[in-house]
């Protein structure tokens, strides 16, 4: 069974979306090749509260994105070098995301958006087979006692509160 997560998956609770990504596949397809990776790891970015969020001091340019339709793609480069994959949650004029940190046997956001050649181009695109990424559930479910919730990684800037927070969803296997 492969079901295509369309944006009524994603117009939700963050963290309730985040949680359940794990397991759900990130599917990639380039030329005629499709590539379909195991999602093991997410993170949450929710609203205007969130210090380590890019929304946090309001819209932007960069950021506009986040304040759009649930099922849009954020794609943005940190330090320079590396694009980072999110998806947009919520309502729209909420700014929330959930980051890709880790898919199938790719662990690290810029090392999974580098092997599945995800760029800017993609930014503010919909998720869909039109584009040419999409998530899909296959059928199968995480088991709930497999997942942990840690801090997110590499938001030490946001200040102790924010970055110490359970906003990291990791499936175990």
């Amino acid at each position: 069974m492969r079901k295509i997560l369309g944006k009524k998956f994603f117009e939700r609770d963050t963290f309730e979306a985040a949680e359940d990504l794990l397991g759900k596949y990130l599917v990639r397809r380039l030329g005629d090749k499709e590539i379909a990776l195991k999602i093991n790891e997410v993170e949450a970015y929710d609203g205007f509260e969130d210090k380590a969020s890019h929304a946090h001091t309001g819209k932007t340019e960069r950021n506009k994105v986040m304040f759009g339709e649930a099922g849009n793609l954020y794609v943005y480069l940190t330090y320079g070098m590396h694009n980072m994959l999110n998806i947009v949650t919520n309502k729209k004029d909420y700014p929330a995301a959930i980051l890709i940190r880790g898919a199938g046997e790719i662990n690290g956001p810029g090392r999974l958006t580098r092997f599945l050649k995800i760029d800017r181009k993609l930014n503010g695109k919909n998720t869909s087979v039109k584009t040419g990424l999409w998530f899909e559930d296959r059928g199968e479910r995480a088991n709930k006692r497999k997942t942990k919730r840690t801090a997110r990684i590499g938001v030490g800037g946001a200040g102790p509160i924010w970055s110490e927070k359970d906003y990291r969803f990791i499936l175990i296997d």
